[in-house]
């Protein structure tokens, strides 16, 4: 029986203070799982909280942001919904939610196709920059950027990289090898906290625009 059920009412009494002081239902030291799942549940009708799976990500609505979170923790959230209420913390950011689960082609994009398809977009028009832009360019590209840094879906990752941008990493935009090389280290900047490798950055015009030395990039 529940532990605050007890056949001592000075008992039951104490442990429901417990309760009532640490907002946790009190728990056998003998707990089993299934219990201990059951006393979270109950917390979490009482707090009106619910617990997500690792690397869930809330939007600033409150709500679980899809375009925040990998797939495979959406796919491991979708299913404790339909079956039993999640247990697991949600404080964990994006850069450590990664996955091998990709979703469909036909479905919205998880933070990690989305942040892909960025970079692609973003490189490729580092690439394709001017060699010598007008001084309007350089200013449409500046306004671009700040843009994007505060349209982007994914807004933990918008803020960071906001963030990167005010800490002294200006967008470079006089010239295409000074952006290009400039979004290569900004990218960089985000492969270190993902715990990837970093790419040369004086590969930069093989990677995104002329292609690898080798042809195979036909």
């Amino acid at each position: 029986m529940p532990v605050t059920e007890t056949t001592y009412p000075i008992l039951s009494q104490f442990l429901c203070v417990v309760e009532y002081i640490t907002g946790m239902p009190p728990q056998p030291l003998d707990a089993t799982p299934e219990q201990a799942e059951n006393a979270q549940n109950r917390q979490d009708e009482v707090t009106g909280k619910k617990h997500l799976p690792k690397g869930v990500v809330l939007g600033k609505d409150g709500k679980p942001c899809r375009s925040c979170t990998s797939f495979g923790a959406w796919a491991q959230m979708a299913k404790k919904e339909t079956t039993t209420p999640a247990t697991i913390s949600t404080t964990t950011p994006p850069a450590q939610a990664t996955s091998s689960l990709q979703p469909p082609a036909d479905c919205p994009p998880d933070v990690e196709q989305l942040g892909r398809s960025s970079w692609t977009l973003l490189h490729s028009i580092a690439a394709t920059y001017p060699e010598k832009p007008s001084p309007q360019q350089q200013t449409d590209t500046r306004q671009f950027l700040q843009l994007f840094g505060k349209m982007y879906p994914c807004w933990v990752c918008a803020d960071d990289f906001r963030e990167y941008m005010a800490k002294g990493n200006e967008p470079k935009v006089s010239n295409r090898a000074e952006f290009a090389r400039w979004m290569c280290e900004a990218h960089n900047a985000v492969n270190v906290k993902l715990g990837k490798e970093k790419f040369d950055c004086n590969r930069w015009d093989e990677r995104w625009r002329t292609g690898w030395k080798d042809g195979r990039c036909g």
